[in-house]
């Protein structure tokens, strides 16, 4: 057992920065994917518009009804791969962040549950009779922090998929619907 205050109060705090610093980095994958998104939105628009002023330009400049309309026409095909390669980066972009989140949760929650076992261990090996309510105090603090990571790393998954359900919802927008048959 832990031979004085001190030594548990150590212990304590490093889980509690473990916990901390995997916050922190499945954090900082966050704002990297709402980056990646941000800038293809950001260049996903521009092209769209480029695109539009193009087509618009050119269906002005055509020379009768019938030449506009053709122009109009061969314009959607290229629109509809635009949405289908912006639709296809950004399923990249929410893989890539499920992935670096599960590898970084899998890794932490590894790590975390290897240094509960050595501290438990350390706990209870020289337990003095009569100092089992303390190893359960102790104990019971050890689980909780444990479960405090957990919770944290559940509701970062969650938060992962919330977003992933958005863009879905948005995907579902973007693409278009394929052609009714008659």
């Amino acid at each position: 057992m832990f031979t004085n205050p001190e030594q548990f109060a150590n212990v304590t705090k490093a889980l509690f920065e473990f916990q901390l610093e995997t916050f922190n980095t499945l954090t900082s994958k966050t704002v990297q994917g709402v980056e990646q998104v941000i800038a293809l939105n950001l260049a996903t628009a521009k092209s769209h518009l480029e695109d539009s002023l193009a087509a618009g330009k050119e269906i002005s400049q055509a020379s009768d009804p019938k030449a506009a309309l053709q122009a109009a026409a061969d314009k959607i095909q290229p629109g509809v791969a635009g949405a289908a390669a912006y639709q296809q980066q950004l399923g990249d972009i929410i893989a890539e962040i499920r992935e670096e989140f599960t590898r970084a949760a899998d890794a932490h929650m590894t790590e975390a549950k290897n240094n509960l076992s050595a501290l438990i261990h350390d706990v209870t090996k020289n337990v003095r009779p009569g100092s089992e309510n303390a190893v359960q105090i102790v104990k019971t603090a050890i689980d909780n922090a444990f479960t405090g990571y957990e919770q944290v790393t559940k509701a970062t998954k969650q938060a992962v998929q919330a977003v992933e359900s958005e863009i879905a919802k948005a995907n579902a927008i973007v693409t278009p619907a394929p052609p009714a048959k008659k």
